[in-house]
């Protein structure tokens, strides 16, 4: 399995073209923005994409999914909870103050389990609650990756103040459902706010200053 990194939208997310080498099939991963640069990196690499999925609907990891959707023909997916609570006017209104527009509703909805299939790999989907109702990882078991959004960052940790958000049940989920991953497992955060681009499971253990017990 492959991963391309775009950073795109004006709070700088990281958009990830994950694709399987031989098949050529792929997903994207947050498009925070309709940049066209997630469109040309597709027709570049000969993919063909089968899923626009968010790790969470705060508006600056989905923006784009409307033009990708367009243009591409096919589903976008959230969990139910984010796609459910930030539909509601009051949960969104810090980010239309901020200038957003309304979020694009899913096609879809994912939960706790599910599995995507590209080519011959899988993703699994681990609900992360915290950062928002409805944060989800993005898990590739055989290849040892994790997209994290923003519920894990390298040596940090989501936000946990928007409409949504709750800081204890952020910890609770990244102890007990990421770092019970394998330790070698590689994180791709949904910002770049680190001393590096990607992380694992054992140095966020080991390092991350939030998650250090007392």
């Amino acid at each position: 399995m492959k991963v391309e990194t775009l950073i795109v939208g004006p709070l700088q997310v990281c958009c990830y073209i994950v694709y399987d080498e031989v098949t050529k099939e792929a997903l994207v991963i947050d498009p925070g923005d309709e940049d066209l640069r997630i469109l040309h990196k597709l027709e570049h690499l000969g993919l063909v994409p089968k899923f626009i999925l968010g790790t969470h609907a705060h508006p600056d990891h989905i923006l784009g999914a409307e033009l990708l959707r367009k243009n591409l023909q096919i589903p976008f997916l959230l969990h139910e909870k984010d796609a459910e609570f930030f539909q509601m006017r009051e949960n969104f209104q810090t980010f239309r103050l901020w200038g957003f527009p309304e979020n694009p509703k899913p096609d879809g909805h994912l939960k706790e389990g599910d599995v995507l299939m590209i080519g011959n790999n899988h993703l699994r989907v681990i609900h992360t609650p915290g950062h928002s109702p409805g944060s989800i990882c993005f898990y590739a078991e055989r290849d040892g990756l994790l997209f994290t959004g923003d519920t894990l960052f390298v040596e940090g940790i989501g936000r946990a103040d928007l409409p949504g958000g709750d800081f204890r049940v952020l910890l609770r989920s990244i102890r007990e459902r990421l770092f019970t991953l394998p330790e070698e497992t590689v994180i791709y955060p949904g910002h770049d706010y680190g001393p590096s681009p990607t992380s694992t499971i054992k140095h966020e253990r080991l390092f991350n200053p939030f998650l250090q017990d007392d």
